[in-house]
């Protein structure tokens, strides 16, 4: 069974993580699909530029596990823990419908899918 990858990226900032919000209204982190021939590394920079309009380091591979996004549809999913600089130019693109700074001690009460909650809580 194939799978589509996504790679995913956590943003911590002052002890909030940066979370944009889907159609599904689900928290989830910035990220996409990986293209074929795309290195993960190279995909999570292109999409979190895409996403939110931020430049970002990837540091280390944090996480992977396979997400159900919808019944009889998985994804596997690749974290890894980024860091950025500058937020001055954040804008979300229309693929969200909004964007949060959620804090640490909060995010156990946000509408995020466990997977995501299991991989944040191994950087901090």
């Amino acid at each position: 069974m194939n799978f589509p990858v996504s790679i995913k990226g956590i943003i911590i900032r002052e002890d909030n993580v940066l979370l944009l919000k889907n159609e599904r209204n689900e928290w989830e982190l910035p990220g996409g699909r990986l293209e074929k021939g795309e290195a993960p590394q190279k995909c999570l920079i292109r999409e979190i530029k895409e996403e939110l309009n931020i430049d970002c380091t990837v540091k280390q591979l944090v996480d992977t596990w396979v997400y159900e996004v919808l019944p009889g549809k998985q994804v596997f999913i690749v974290i890894y823990y980024c860091e950025c600089d500058d937020f001055s130019q954040l804008k979300i693109s229309e693929e969200h419908v909004e964007y949060g700074w959620v804090s640490l001690s909060k995010l156990k009460q946000s509408q995020i899918p466990e997977g995501y909650l299991n991989s944040i809580f191994k950087v901090i």
